[in-house]
Protein backbone atom coordinates (compact mmCIF):
# COMPACT_ATOMS: atom_id res chain seq x y z
CA UNK A 1 0.00 0.00 0.00
CA UNK A 2 1.59 3.33 -1.06
CA UNK A 3 2.22 5.36 1.78
CA UNK A 4 1.23 8.26 0.01
CA UNK A 5 -2.49 6.70 -0.22
CA UNK A 6 -2.38 6.38 3.78
CA UNK A 7 -1.66 9.70 4.37
CA UNK A 8 -3.90 11.34 1.65
CA UNK A 9 -6.64 8.68 3.56
CA UNK A 10 -5.31 9.82 6.85
CA UNK A 11 -6.07 13.67 6.32
CA UNK A 12 -9.44 12.74 5.11
CA UNK A 13 -10.48 11.14 8.01
CA UNK A 14 -9.02 13.98 10.45
CA UNK A 15 -10.96 16.66 8.40
CA UNK A 16 -14.00 14.79 8.53
CA UNK A 17 -13.86 14.11 12.27
CA UNK A 18 -13.61 17.58 12.72
CA UNK A 19 -15.73 18.83 10.14
CA UNK A 20 -18.53 16.46 11.75
CA UNK A 21 -17.45 18.01 15.25
CA UNK A 22 -18.32 20.94 14.47
CA UNK A 23 -21.32 20.27 12.92
CA UNK A 24 -22.27 18.81 15.81
CA UNK A 25 -22.19 22.10 18.18
CA UNK A 26 -23.82 24.13 14.79
CA UNK A 27 -26.85 21.91 14.88
CA UNK A 28 -27.16 22.02 18.63
CA UNK A 29 -27.22 25.60 18.77
CA UNK A 30 -29.63 26.15 16.24
CA UNK A 31 -32.14 23.97 18.04
CA UNK A 32 -31.16 26.00 21.08
CA UNK A 33 -32.18 29.10 19.66
CA UNK A 34 -28.43 30.49 19.52
CA UNK A 35 -27.75 32.57 16.32
CA UNK A 36 -25.30 31.24 14.05
CA UNK A 37 -23.53 34.03 11.93
CA UNK A 38 -21.18 31.46 10.17
CA UNK A 39 -20.15 27.43 9.37
CA UNK A 40 -17.03 27.51 7.76
CA UNK A 41 -15.33 24.86 6.20
CA UNK A 42 -11.37 24.75 6.57
CA UNK A 43 -10.00 27.83 8.47
CA UNK A 44 -9.77 32.05 7.52
CA UNK A 45 -9.16 33.67 4.62
CA UNK A 46 -12.65 33.27 3.31
CA UNK A 47 -12.69 31.87 -0.37
CA UNK A 48 -16.28 32.39 -0.79
CA UNK A 49 -19.60 31.67 1.13
CA UNK A 50 -23.54 31.93 0.66
CA UNK A 51 -25.66 32.91 2.90
CA UNK A 52 -28.42 30.92 3.39
CA UNK A 53 -30.91 32.66 6.12
CA UNK A 54 -28.67 34.19 9.38
CA UNK A 55 -25.82 32.01 8.44
CA UNK A 56 -23.13 31.96 6.08
CA UNK A 57 -21.74 28.47 4.78
CA UNK A 58 -18.04 29.43 3.72
CA UNK A 59 -14.91 27.76 2.27
CA UNK A 60 -12.02 29.27 3.78
CA UNK A 61 -8.53 28.62 2.42
CA UNK A 62 -6.77 27.09 4.93
CA UNK A 63 -7.62 23.31 4.51
CA UNK A 64 -7.65 22.14 7.76
CA UNK A 65 -11.08 21.48 9.97
CA UNK A 66 -13.87 23.48 10.25
CA UNK A 67 -15.42 25.94 12.60
CA UNK A 68 -18.98 27.37 13.91
CA UNK A 69 -18.97 31.35 14.51
CA UNK A 70 -22.06 32.13 16.78
CA UNK A 71 -23.14 35.56 18.20
CA UNK A 72 -21.74 36.68 20.94
CA UNK A 73 -19.93 33.89 22.13
CA UNK A 74 -18.38 36.07 24.92
CA UNK A 75 -21.35 38.51 25.28
CA UNK A 76 -24.52 37.84 27.19
CA UNK A 77 -25.90 41.08 26.36
CA UNK A 78 -26.19 40.63 22.61
CA UNK A 79 -29.38 38.89 21.26
CA UNK A 80 -29.76 35.28 21.12
CA UNK A 81 -25.84 34.97 21.94
CA UNK A 82 -24.60 31.52 23.41
CA UNK A 83 -23.44 33.28 26.27
CA UNK A 84 -26.83 34.51 26.56
CA UNK A 85 -27.85 30.98 26.93
CA UNK A 86 -28.73 29.12 30.73
CA UNK A 87 -26.01 26.98 31.60
CA UNK A 88 -27.64 23.55 30.73
CA UNK A 89 -28.31 24.91 27.44
CA UNK A 90 -24.60 25.99 27.07
CA UNK A 91 -23.14 22.46 28.31
CA UNK A 92 -25.61 21.01 25.63
CA UNK A 93 -24.05 23.05 22.73
CA UNK A 94 -20.67 22.51 24.24
CA UNK A 95 -21.08 18.60 24.47
CA UNK A 96 -22.73 17.85 21.28
CA UNK A 97 -19.42 18.19 19.21
CA UNK A 98 -17.40 15.84 21.15
CA UNK A 99 -20.54 13.38 21.23
CA UNK A 100 -20.89 13.51 17.32
CA UNK A 101 -16.92 12.17 17.32
CA UNK A 102 -17.60 9.56 20.04
CA UNK A 103 -21.10 8.44 17.89
CA UNK A 104 -18.97 8.30 14.57
CA UNK A 105 -16.45 6.17 16.56
CA UNK A 106 -18.48 3.60 17.28
CA UNK A 107 -20.00 3.38 13.11
CA UNK A 108 -16.49 3.28 12.01
CA UNK A 109 -15.51 0.63 14.83
CA UNK A 110 -18.61 -1.80 14.33
CA UNK A 111 -17.80 -1.05 10.46
CA UNK A 112 -14.68 -2.62 10.61
CA UNK A 113 -15.46 -5.19 12.91
CA UNK A 114 -18.15 -6.60 10.98
CA UNK A 115 -15.46 -6.98 7.62
CA UNK A 116 -14.41 -10.38 7.03
CA UNK A 117 -10.86 -10.45 8.34
CA UNK A 118 -8.58 -13.40 7.77
CA UNK A 119 -7.84 -15.70 10.96
CA UNK A 120 -5.58 -18.51 11.62
CA UNK A 121 -7.38 -21.31 12.76
CA UNK A 122 -6.07 -25.02 14.32
CA UNK A 123 -6.92 -28.48 15.77
CA UNK A 124 -6.11 -27.01 18.78
CA UNK A 125 -3.28 -24.49 20.64
CA UNK A 126 0.40 -25.39 21.46
CA UNK A 127 1.55 -25.14 25.20
CA UNK A 128 4.40 -22.56 24.85
CA UNK A 129 5.58 -22.43 28.82
CA UNK A 130 3.59 -23.49 32.10
CA UNK A 131 3.39 -21.18 34.86
CA UNK A 132 5.58 -21.97 38.07
CA UNK A 133 2.78 -23.20 40.93
CA UNK A 134 0.59 -22.85 38.19
CA UNK A 135 -3.23 -24.89 38.03
CA UNK A 136 -1.90 -26.09 34.48
CA UNK A 137 1.74 -27.06 36.26
CA UNK A 138 0.00 -29.20 39.13
CA UNK A 139 -2.65 -31.06 36.71
CA UNK A 140 0.79 -32.22 34.58
CA UNK A 141 0.23 -30.15 31.86
CA UNK A 142 3.77 -29.84 29.61
CA UNK A 143 5.00 -27.45 26.93
CA UNK A 144 4.48 -28.43 23.36
CA UNK A 145 0.92 -30.17 24.63
CA UNK A 146 -1.74 -29.40 22.48
CA UNK A 147 -5.18 -28.13 23.90
CA UNK A 148 -7.54 -29.63 21.87
CA UNK A 149 -10.86 -29.26 23.93
CA UNK A 150 -12.21 -27.40 27.26
CA UNK A 151 -14.91 -28.60 28.48
CA UNK A 152 -15.94 -30.89 25.54
CA UNK A 153 -15.49 -27.31 23.28
CA UNK A 154 -12.83 -27.36 20.35
CA UNK A 155 -10.34 -24.65 21.06
CA UNK A 156 -9.05 -23.39 17.47
CA UNK A 157 -7.51 -19.75 18.60
CA UNK A 158 -6.33 -18.24 21.60
CA UNK A 159 -9.46 -16.12 22.34
CA UNK A 160 -11.43 -19.49 22.55
CA UNK A 161 -9.27 -21.01 25.79
CA UNK A 162 -10.28 -17.63 27.45
CA UNK A 163 -13.58 -17.43 26.71
CA UNK A 164 -14.08 -21.27 28.02
CA UNK A 165 -12.26 -20.56 30.96
CA UNK A 166 -14.69 -17.88 31.83
CA UNK A 167 -17.51 -18.90 31.02
CA UNK A 168 -17.75 -21.23 33.82
CA UNK A 169 -18.40 -20.97 37.55
CA UNK A 170 -15.34 -20.10 39.92
CA UNK A 171 -14.21 -22.72 42.12
CA UNK A 172 -15.75 -25.56 39.04
CA UNK A 173 -13.02 -27.99 37.83
CA UNK A 174 -12.63 -27.79 34.21
CA UNK A 175 -11.82 -31.30 31.63
CA UNK A 176 -9.06 -30.71 29.38
CA UNK A 177 -8.21 -32.75 26.34
CA UNK A 178 -4.52 -32.72 25.28
CA UNK A 179 -2.54 -34.44 22.52
CA UNK A 180 0.69 -35.25 23.42
CA UNK A 181 3.13 -37.25 21.60
CA UNK A 182 0.35 -38.15 19.19
CA UNK A 183 -1.80 -39.83 21.67
CA UNK A 184 -5.36 -37.68 23.42
CA UNK A 185 -5.05 -37.21 27.27
CA UNK A 186 -7.54 -36.03 29.65
CA UNK A 187 -6.87 -33.87 32.37
CA UNK A 188 -8.95 -32.13 35.11
CA UNK A 189 -7.92 -28.72 36.59
CA UNK A 190 -9.10 -25.62 38.29
CA UNK A 191 -8.25 -22.26 37.12
CA UNK A 192 -7.10 -19.66 39.31
CA UNK A 193 -8.17 -16.01 39.57
CA UNK A 194 -5.81 -13.06 38.72
CA UNK A 195 -6.21 -10.03 40.70
CA UNK A 196 -3.92 -8.35 38.16
CA UNK A 197 -5.10 -9.34 34.85
CA UNK A 198 -8.96 -9.26 36.15
CA UNK A 199 -9.31 -12.81 34.89
CA UNK A 200 -9.33 -16.37 35.89
CA UNK A 201 -6.29 -18.14 34.37
CA UNK A 202 -4.70 -21.86 33.98
CA UNK A 203 -1.13 -20.79 33.97
CA UNK A 204 -0.27 -21.64 30.57
CA UNK A 205 1.69 -19.10 27.80
CA UNK A 206 0.43 -20.38 24.43
CA UNK A 207 2.93 -20.68 21.25
CA UNK A 208 0.45 -20.97 19.00
CA UNK A 209 0.95 -22.95 16.19
CA UNK A 210 4.50 -24.23 16.74
CA UNK A 211 7.24 -25.39 18.97
CA UNK A 212 10.81 -26.14 18.30
CA UNK A 213 11.69 -29.77 19.25
CA UNK A 214 15.07 -29.83 18.46
CA UNK A 215 18.39 -27.77 16.94
CA UNK A 216 21.58 -29.28 15.79
CA UNK A 217 24.85 -28.17 17.27
CA UNK A 218 26.52 -25.78 15.00
CA UNK A 219 23.88 -25.36 12.81
CA UNK A 220 23.49 -21.25 11.73
CA UNK A 221 19.89 -21.80 13.21
CA UNK A 222 21.76 -22.68 16.61
CA UNK A 223 24.85 -20.15 15.63
CA UNK A 224 22.24 -17.53 15.51
CA UNK A 225 20.40 -18.58 18.66
CA UNK A 226 17.28 -20.89 18.11
CA UNK A 227 16.78 -22.96 20.98
CA UNK A 228 14.17 -26.39 21.76
CA UNK A 229 11.15 -24.89 23.36
CA UNK A 230 11.29 -21.80 21.13
CA UNK A 231 7.89 -20.69 18.73
CA UNK A 232 8.84 -19.46 15.63
CA UNK A 233 6.44 -16.57 14.96
CA UNK A 234 7.15 -14.89 11.61
CA UNK A 235 9.82 -14.99 9.12
CA UNK A 236 10.46 -11.29 7.13
CA UNK A 237 6.65 -10.15 8.60
CA UNK A 238 5.54 -13.27 7.45
CA UNK A 239 3.42 -15.25 9.96
CA UNK A 240 4.20 -18.61 10.38
CA UNK A 241 1.46 -21.18 11.36
CA UNK A 242 2.02 -24.62 9.09
CA UNK A 243 5.08 -25.84 7.13
CA UNK A 244 3.67 -24.80 4.09
CA UNK A 245 3.37 -21.15 5.07
CA UNK A 246 7.13 -21.36 6.80
CA UNK A 247 7.89 -22.54 2.92
CA UNK A 248 6.72 -19.86 1.27
CA UNK A 249 8.20 -17.08 3.78
CA UNK A 250 11.54 -18.61 3.01
CA UNK A 251 11.94 -19.59 -0.76
CA UNK A 252 10.08 -15.40 -0.98
CA UNK A 253 14.00 -14.78 -0.48
CA UNK A 254 16.71 -14.73 -2.70
CA UNK A 255 19.84 -16.79 -1.85
CA UNK A 256 22.03 -15.30 0.71
CA UNK A 257 19.12 -12.61 1.91
CA UNK A 258 18.88 -12.17 5.66
CA UNK A 259 16.12 -13.98 7.95
CA UNK A 260 14.36 -12.21 10.21
CA UNK A 261 13.06 -14.69 12.65
CA UNK A 262 10.54 -13.31 15.38
CA UNK A 263 11.05 -16.13 18.50
CA UNK A 264 8.77 -16.65 21.33
CA UNK A 265 11.81 -17.95 23.21
CA UNK A 266 11.79 -21.12 25.55
CA UNK A 267 11.08 -20.94 29.30
CA UNK A 268 8.06 -18.76 31.17
CA UNK A 269 7.71 -15.32 28.88
CA UNK A 270 5.77 -14.12 26.73
CA UNK A 271 8.43 -11.46 25.55
CA UNK A 272 9.63 -11.86 21.63
CA UNK A 273 13.14 -11.40 20.05
CA UNK A 274 14.28 -11.38 16.60
CA UNK A 275 17.41 -12.71 15.25
CA UNK A 276 19.09 -13.11 12.39
CA UNK A 277 20.98 -15.55 9.99
CA UNK A 278 21.18 -16.06 6.18
CA UNK A 279 19.06 -17.48 3.69
CA UNK A 280 20.68 -20.99 2.58
CA UNK A 281 18.29 -20.49 -0.65
CA UNK A 282 16.89 -23.98 -0.60
CA UNK A 283 14.17 -22.41 1.58
CA UNK A 284 14.43 -24.56 4.90
CA UNK A 285 16.06 -23.87 7.88
CA UNK A 286 18.60 -26.25 8.72
CA UNK A 287 19.70 -28.15 11.39
CA UNK A 288 15.61 -26.70 13.09
CA UNK A 289 13.28 -29.98 13.40
CA UNK A 290 9.50 -28.55 14.85
CA UNK A 291 6.11 -29.68 15.97
CA UNK A 292 3.16 -28.23 14.66
CA UNK A 293 -0.55 -27.73 15.57
CA UNK A 294 -2.47 -29.93 12.79
CA UNK A 295 -5.15 -28.82 10.64
CA UNK A 296 -3.64 -25.34 10.39
CA UNK A 297 -5.15 -22.72 7.82
CA UNK A 298 -6.27 -19.43 7.17
CA UNK A 299 -9.79 -19.09 7.23
CA UNK A 300 -12.15 -16.08 6.72
CA UNK A 301 -14.55 -15.03 10.30
CA UNK A 302 -17.35 -11.69 10.09
CA UNK A 303 -18.93 -11.11 13.36
CA UNK A 304 -22.79 -10.65 12.98
CA UNK A 305 -23.71 -6.76 13.17
CA UNK A 306 -24.84 -6.84 16.62
CA UNK A 307 -21.62 -8.16 17.96
CA UNK A 308 -19.72 -5.99 15.71
CA UNK A 309 -22.06 -2.84 17.10
CA UNK A 310 -21.78 -4.43 20.73
CA UNK A 311 -18.11 -4.75 20.87
CA UNK A 312 -17.48 -1.04 19.22
CA UNK A 313 -19.54 0.32 21.96
CA UNK A 314 -17.46 -1.66 24.74
CA UNK A 315 -14.14 0.04 22.89
CA UNK A 316 -15.25 3.39 23.41
CA UNK A 317 -16.76 2.32 26.91
CA UNK A 318 -13.65 0.97 28.02
CA UNK A 319 -10.86 3.71 26.84
CA UNK A 320 -11.49 6.17 29.72
CA UNK A 321 -10.12 3.22 31.93
CA UNK A 322 -7.27 2.37 29.18
CA UNK A 323 -6.14 6.19 29.50
CA UNK A 324 -5.78 5.52 33.16
CA UNK A 325 -4.11 2.41 32.52
CA UNK A 326 -1.61 4.23 30.24
CA UNK A 327 -0.63 6.81 32.73
CA UNK A 328 2.77 5.16 33.83
CA UNK A 329 3.66 4.31 30.35
CA UNK A 330 2.93 8.12 29.45
CA UNK A 331 5.30 9.18 32.40
CA UNK A 332 8.07 6.45 30.95
CA UNK A 333 7.54 6.99 26.99
CA UNK A 334 5.74 10.42 26.60
CA UNK A 335 7.03 10.59 22.88
CA UNK A 336 5.59 7.59 22.04
CA UNK A 337 2.42 7.79 24.07
CA UNK A 338 1.45 11.02 23.29
CA UNK A 339 0.89 12.02 19.83
CA UNK A 340 -0.32 15.16 17.64
CA UNK A 341 -1.48 14.83 14.23
CA UNK A 342 1.89 14.44 12.82
CA UNK A 343 2.43 11.37 14.91
CA UNK A 344 -1.07 10.02 14.29
CA UNK A 345 -0.35 10.06 10.67
CA UNK A 346 2.87 7.92 11.14
CA UNK A 347 1.27 5.50 13.70
CA UNK A 348 -1.67 5.28 10.64
CA UNK A 349 0.92 4.09 8.07
CA UNK A 350 2.29 1.53 10.43
CA UNK A 351 -0.95 -0.21 11.50
CA UNK A 352 -2.17 -0.09 8.01
CA UNK A 353 1.52 -1.60 6.64
CA UNK A 354 0.77 -4.29 8.84
CA UNK A 355 -2.43 -4.91 8.85
CA UNK A 356 -4.01 -3.94 5.56
CA UNK A 357 -5.89 -0.74 4.44
CA UNK A 358 -9.17 -1.87 6.09
CA UNK A 359 -7.70 -1.25 9.62
CA UNK A 360 -7.94 2.42 8.04
CA UNK A 361 -11.56 2.11 9.42
CA UNK A 362 -10.53 1.24 12.99
CA UNK A 363 -7.73 4.11 12.77
CA UNK A 364 -10.90 6.61 11.49
CA UNK A 365 -12.49 5.49 15.00
CA UNK A 366 -9.62 6.13 17.22
CA UNK A 367 -9.09 9.67 15.52
CA UNK A 368 -12.72 10.83 15.61
CA UNK A 369 -12.67 9.27 19.45
CA UNK A 370 -9.35 11.00 20.13
CA UNK A 371 -10.76 14.37 19.02
CA UNK A 372 -14.29 13.76 21.04
CA UNK A 373 -12.33 12.84 24.04
CA UNK A 374 -9.68 15.46 23.69
CA UNK A 375 -11.89 18.24 23.55
CA UNK A 376 -13.64 16.60 26.66
CA UNK A 377 -11.11 17.39 28.92
CA UNK A 378 -11.84 20.26 31.73
CA UNK A 379 -9.52 22.89 30.20
CA UNK A 380 -10.76 26.48 28.33
CA UNK A 381 -10.84 27.27 25.70
CA UNK A 382 -11.52 23.10 24.81
CA UNK A 383 -15.13 22.18 24.84
CA UNK A 384 -14.76 20.61 28.20
CA UNK A 385 -13.56 23.95 29.84
CA UNK A 386 -16.97 25.44 28.82
CA UNK A 387 -18.50 22.19 29.67
CA UNK A 388 -16.97 22.69 33.27
CA UNK A 389 -17.78 26.78 33.71
CA UNK A 390 -21.51 26.00 32.64
CA UNK A 391 -21.61 22.94 35.05
CA UNK A 392 -20.21 25.01 38.37
CA UNK A 393 -22.92 27.88 37.13
CA UNK A 394 -25.28 25.27 37.02
CA UNK A 395 -24.98 24.12 39.91
CA UNK A 396 -24.66 27.38 41.65
CA UNK A 397 -28.67 28.10 40.34
CA UNK A 398 -27.64 30.33 37.39
CA UNK A 399 -25.46 32.72 39.17
CA UNK A 400 -22.69 33.63 36.90
CA UNK A 401 -18.91 33.31 37.58
CA UNK A 402 -17.18 36.75 37.23
CA UNK A 403 -15.72 37.50 33.76
CA UNK A 404 -12.40 38.42 35.26
CA UNK A 405 -12.19 34.67 36.24
CA UNK A 406 -13.12 33.17 33.09
CA UNK A 407 -10.95 35.15 31.10
CA UNK A 408 -8.19 34.35 33.47
CA UNK A 409 -9.19 30.23 33.16
CA UNK A 410 -9.13 30.86 29.12
CA UNK A 411 -5.94 32.88 29.24
CA UNK A 412 -3.97 30.24 31.66
CA UNK A 413 -5.89 27.09 29.66
CA UNK A 414 -4.81 28.12 25.81
CA UNK A 415 -1.22 28.88 27.66
CA UNK A 416 -1.10 25.39 28.29
CA UNK A 417 -2.83 23.97 25.29
CA UNK A 418 -0.09 25.94 23.05
CA UNK A 419 2.93 24.93 25.27
CA UNK A 420 1.40 21.09 24.81
CA UNK A 421 0.74 21.38 20.97
CA UNK A 422 4.67 22.62 20.95
CA UNK A 423 5.84 19.99 22.74
CA UNK A 424 3.63 16.93 21.37
CA UNK A 425 4.62 18.55 17.60
CA UNK A 426 7.88 18.53 18.18
CA UNK A 427 8.46 15.52 19.34
CA UNK A 428 6.06 13.80 16.51
CA UNK A 429 9.50 16.09 14.29
CA UNK A 430 11.96 14.41 16.19
CA UNK A 431 10.21 10.86 15.94
CA UNK A 432 9.72 10.84 12.53
CA UNK A 433 13.38 12.37 11.52
CA UNK A 434 14.78 10.00 13.73
CA UNK A 435 13.89 7.39 11.88
CA UNK A 436 11.66 5.73 15.18
CA UNK A 437 8.47 4.46 14.70
CA UNK A 438 5.97 2.45 16.92
CA UNK A 439 7.05 -0.70 16.41
CA UNK A 440 4.46 -2.34 14.41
Amino acid sequence: MSTAIVIVAFIAALFVAICLHELGHFIAARRAGVKVEEFGIGLPPRLFGIKRGETIYSVNAVPFGAFVKAAGEDDPTVPRSLAGKGPWTRLGVYVAGPLVNILLAFVLFSAFLSLPISTVAGDGLMVHSVGENSPAEEAGIEPGDIIRKIEGQPVHRAEDVQDIVNSVEEGTEMTLLLLRNGQEEEIRLEPRFDPRKQRRLIGVILAWWNIVSQVEEGSPAYEAGIRAGDAILSINGQSVYNDESMSSALHSLEEGEEIKLVLLPSGETDETEEISLTNDGYGTLPGVELRWVPGVAIEQKRLPVWRAAYLGASYIVQMPALIIEAIPLIRESPDTALVGPIGAGQLTVEVVRSSGFSSMLFMAGMISLGIGIFNLFPIPPLDGGGMLVALIEGVRRGKRLSPRAVRLAYTIGTAFLIALVVLVTSSDILRLVGGRGFGL
